[in-house]
């Protein structure tokens, strides 16, 4: 358990990182045998990308660094609940694993929205586990969001 909650500080950091930046405060980490293989930030302002979400990146990152498209035995930490076209990603990466904090109730695609890995047409569904750090996460985005009101 402590090693979970290892990798999603690293997470938070990377959230923390993005709300520096003026992006969205997400953050996602992503570990393959108990190493870190790739993390990232929001960016969608910074590179006027739409698909730059923290997870997208992420797993850029990773399957660069693997030399694939797949992260089978992949684990990735993010600090909100992925959306759908994250949930997409996710599961065409073929990662095991998904840990997140916070629950999006609005925007999520996990445990909420569309549920992507509960539908007949995706193929790879992860092992989810949610509330990693839930409380941190959760009043990054809100202070982020307060700030900006």
């Amino acid at each position: 358990m402590a090693e979970r909650r290892d990798f999603m500080a690293l997470a938070l950091e990377e959230a923390e990182k993005a709300g520096a930046r003026g992006e969205v405060p997400i953050g996602a980490v992503i570990t393959h045998e108990g190493s870190v293989i790739a993390s990232a930030g929001n960016r969608t302002r910074e590179l006027n990308d739409p698909t730059a979400h923290a997870e997208v990146l992420a797993i850029r990152a990773a399957c660069e660094k693997n030399g694939s498209e797949r992260l089978n035995g992949a684990h990735l930490y993010v600090t909100l609940e992925p959306c759908a076209m994250c949930a997409a990603a996710i599961s065409f990466a073929r990662i095991e694993r998904l840990y997140y904090g916070a629950a999006d109730p609005k925007g999520g695609g996990v445990d909420h929205g569309g549920r992507f890995f509960d539908q007949d047409t995706c193929h790879h569904r992860p092992d989810v586990y949610s509330g990693f750090s839930e409380t941190r996460a959760a009043a990054l985005l809100r202070d982020f969001f307060n700030e900006r009101r």
